[in-house]
């Protein structure tokens, strides 16, 4: 059974508004439940940082599917990296335009590493790698 700590922080009155209008408009219940979430996003970070730590994170791709060189590359990359991509989501935003969300596992450094590939490679319009945790190590 986890405990509960109670401890009390001073901040300014203007910064704690600021929090509670942020919080209310994020659904948050109470001061308690988004500061967790602050802490929880903290520690994920440090993980990331780590580079060793098992960890998970999407990278998300944007890209015109005329250019058939990219699509080769993007093809090739995730077959050198299989062990890693848990899967692929493609979907079609229009006519030429796709994205795709690479789910990814592994350490730190190769999650960034293949995210960061795939992401840079020629023609991707945009890319975002969004880290999380696989959840071992948090509290």
């Amino acid at each position: 059974m986890m405990h509960t700590v109670r401890f009390s922080v001073s901040i300014p009155a203007e910064l704690a508004g600021a929090f509670d209008r942020l919080i209310e408009k994020h659904g948050y219940a109470n001061r308690s439940e988004a500061v967790r979430d602050l802490m929880r996003d903290y520690l994920v970070e440090r993980e990331w940082e780590s580079g060793d730590h098992p960890v998970v994170g999407t990278a998300t791709i944007i890209y015109d599917h005329r250019r058939p060189e990219l699509g080769r590359a993007l093809t090739r990359m995730q077959h050198e990296h299989h062990a890693a991509i848990v899967c692929v989501t493609h979907v079609h935003l229009d006519e030429h335009r796709c994205m795709e969300v690479i789910v990814l596992r592994g350490s730190a450094e190769r999650v960034q590493g293949i995210g960061s590939a795939l992401i840079a490679a020629r023609g991707v319009k945009h890319g975002k790698l969004v880290c999380t945790t696989a959840g071992e190590n948090l509290p």
